[in-house]
């Protein structure tokens, strides 16, 4: 069998599917590894090191058109923010970040060559698959990257600092999200001498948040927002509009603002307005997490850095990505662990009963699985 590794075509999108010292486990499975040229180069990863761990540099045409597996970071057109979908064969197996809670022109060729999706952030938080949780991966590095970017914008240290000249006091970093990039945000600012307090609607997080040094804010929202799988679920506007009107004194004492609320499947809810904005001090940091989904502050652009009221708002896209060897290595050992679970003896394995299998085949064999998914695609 074999795996193809393709560049990616995404704008900005540096990262590499699998790097070269995952190739042998790879081969270890009975795969031949087949490597776009140039690959992995913006991670850290040249050619010949994938040589070297035995994969074979091809021509981009040549991989596509001769793998039965083709492993990508994000799997689907350009034109989609992710890579060119260019099914070479029929019931071809496309295994990557898909976004498939929206519908994809792209996935129609799939469909037509009666070909597999295999989206990674489907993985269920489950035990057996801790190693393959893409989201998890990727959200730590985006946490840590998060508080960088912030301690590099804000025109004054994290630190407290004391001088002949006076004492610098520290900067209050409040962390909107105690999931897993919320927490890495935690521990990251920390490390830089921060004051941090956070918040999360789930109520399991306070001691997650108070472990790592963290101020926990309490709000008095009622109703708990947990969903299933330690992800929060969507409130209705009443409950949002409770929560901004609460957390606004929080924001206005604060010097950086860190949001990372998500909801799986749907648009970032919108956590700070524009007034809640206006009342920070001036010469603060808003830096948004959820901007790839539209936006936790009414004011951010996704992918841009404005200023409004005095205040500094940072809507990263893809934030990983700047740090693509170590997102890379992360996401590379993600994607074979996953392939060593439907690989057995140089032969893909799709057991639908396995629950892993089941939860991460969007396509298969043309057909699009799954009542939400089918309806996301207008296919009911």
């Amino acid at each position: 069998m074999i795996v193809g590794v393709l560049r990616e075509t995404a704008p900005g999108e540096k990262r590499v599917a699998v790097i070269p010292a995952h190739v042998p486990l790879l081969a270890k499975l009975g795969c031949e590894v087949r490597v776009e040229k140039g690959a992995g180069v913006q991670a850290g990863y040249a050619d010949s090191e994938y040589e070297e761990k035995g994969a074979v540099i091809a021509d981009r045409a040549a991989i596509t058109a001769g793998s039965q597996i083709v492993s990508t970071v994000r799997c689907a057109s350009s034109a989609d923010g992710g890579t060119d979908l260019e099914v070479g064969q029929e019931g071809q197996v496309w295994v990557g970040i898909a976004d498939p809670f929206r519908s994809h022109a792209s996935f129609d060729t799939l469909v037509k060559q009666k070909g597999s999706l295999m989206s990674m952030e489907l993985i269920p938080r489950i035990t057996r698959a801790q190693s393959m949780d893409v989201l998890s991966s990727m959200a730590n590095l985006a946490g840590y990257q998060a508080v960088l970017t912030a301690a590099t914008t804000l025109p004054k240290m994290f630190p407290m600092m004391m001088t002949a000249a006076g004492t610098i006091v520290p900067a209050k970093v409040f962390i909107v999200g105690v999931g897993v990039a919320g927490l890495q945000a935690i521990a990251t600012a920390q490390r830089l001498g921060a004051i941090v307090s956070a918040y999360d609607v789930r109520s399991a997080a306070k001691e997650q948040a108070e472990s790592l040094g963290a101020k926990f804010v309490q709000l008095d929202l009622g109703e708990g927002a947990e969903g299933s799988g330690g992800y929060a679920k969507e409130m209705d506007e009443a409950f949002y509009e409770k929560q901004r009107e609460m957390m606004k004194s929080v924001l206005a004492d604060s010097d950086v603002v860190i949001t990372t609320a998500a909801v799986p499947g749907k648009p970032a809810p919108r956590l700070v307005t524009e007034e809640m904005v206006a009342g920070m001090q001036p010469n603060s940091v808003i830096i948004d997490l959820g901007a790839e989904r539209g936006g936790n502050c009414e004011l951010t652009r996704p992918g841009e850095t404005v200023t409004a009221h005095g205040v500094t708002i940072v809507g990263p896209l893809n934030l990983v990505s700047q740090m693509a060897g170590s997102a890379s290595q992360l996401y590379s050992k993600n994607m074979v662990t996953y392939l060593q679970n439907v690989i057995a003896d140089g032969e893909l394995t799709l057991d639908l009963s396995d629950e892993i299998t089941d939860a991460t085949l969007v396509i298969h064999n043309g057909e699009i699985r799954g009542q939400y998914l089918k309806s996301a695609y207008g296919k009911e």
